[in-house]
């Protein structure tokens, strides 16, 4: 069984967690062995804009899934202030798909896996992103190394996740998912 988690926490940006939700989860209508959870410190966070969320596990889960996806938000900034929050992550970019929309990119930065490598984040993150050394590409809305990408801009995440789909999976996968989000007379694929 593959594993997606999404890492929320408090004052997380709404559309980056629940994108990147829905868009994953269509991976369940043609592998029914994926599961995708939101994970956190708590039992719930709260979004920017006051939705309450349940999780589904812990950011320990983090450690042995196929891919972690960081959401942005306000939220961001305080958790890489947290070592012990930090301390939790045990994550590996040569066996896991790690990446981040906005400034879920300073979580990561601030988790070492950027170092030595650009990327992009929310143009009000990026004198904070380029404080950790970080080569920040201001003009790429998506930047990948390996099996680690960031993207800037909350619908960038519909490329970052079809990158993500097609590391886990295959290039049709990749399309087909896409696809099935397009607007009418866009190309469409109705998955289910």
């Amino acid at each position: 069984m593959k594993k997606a988690v999404i890492v929320s926490f408090d004052l997380f940006t709404d559309i980056d967690i629940f994108l990147a939700w829905d868009l994953l989860n269509r991976i369940n209508f043609c592998d029914k062995d994926f599961q995708v959870k939101i994970v956190g410190t708590e039992n719930a966070h709260t979004s920017v804009c006051g939705i309450k969320l349940s999780t589904h596990g812990f950011i320990e889960e983090c450690n042995d899934a196929d891919l972690v996806f960081f959401g942005s938000g306000q939220g961001a900034r305080n958790v890489i202030k947290d070592l012990g929050y930090l301390n939790r992550f045990q994550l590996n970019p040569e066996k896991q798909i790690i990446c981040s929309m906005c400034s879920g990119a300073l979580i990561i930065a601030a988790l070492g896996h950027l170092k030595g490598l650009s990327a992009t984040t929310y143009p009000s993150a990026f004198a904070e992103l380029r404080s950790y050394g970080i080569d920040v590409l201001e003009d790429k809305h998506l930047v990948t190394h390996g099996n680690i990408g960031t993207a800037a801009g909350c619908l960038a995440a519909v490329d970052l996740m079809g990158w993500a789909i097609e590391k886990l999976y295959s290039k049709k996968l990749r399309k087909d998912i896409i696809a099935s989000v397009l607007p009418v007379g866009q190309g469409q694929v109705c998955l289910y």
